[in-house]
């Protein structure tokens, strides 16, 4: 379905994909975008998945660790995550982010369309 060019973020639901990580999705027919709002301490396993992932912090800091190496990500940094890369994190702070996945995430796709 054609969504229209402009919307409003507080018209996007929040769900917690996983424990402590609130996310807002938005889908293109190329991508998805996540702003992700993440409790300090929480963490997502190593991990690795199909899909290229640019992360950026917004406010705070996350500890991420990719193919072995692990760096603090602050609001002057970002990573990109190369398909089938193992990589996980733990949100040092209250921190936000934003994921961008290429090509789009269909397991998160469904999530919005629950």
């Amino acid at each position: 379905m054609q969504q229209p060019p402009f919307r409003f973020f507080d018209d996007i639901a929040t769900r917690e994909i996983a424990p402590g990580f609130f996310s807002k999705l938005v889908h293109t027919p190329n991508n998805t975008i996540n702003f992700i709002t993440v409790k300090a301490g929480c963490s997502v396993p190593l991990h690795q998945h199909i899909h290229r992932q640019s992360s950026f912090v917004i406010e705070g800091e996350f500890e991420m660790t990719v193919a072995g190496e692990t760096r603090i990500l602050t609001p002057s940094s970002f990573v990109v995550i190369e398909p089938d890369t193992i990589h996980g994190g733990t949100a040092v702070t209250d921190c936000k982010l934003i994921d961008i996945f290429d090509p789009v995430r269909e397991d998160y796709k469904k999530l919005t369309e629950q």
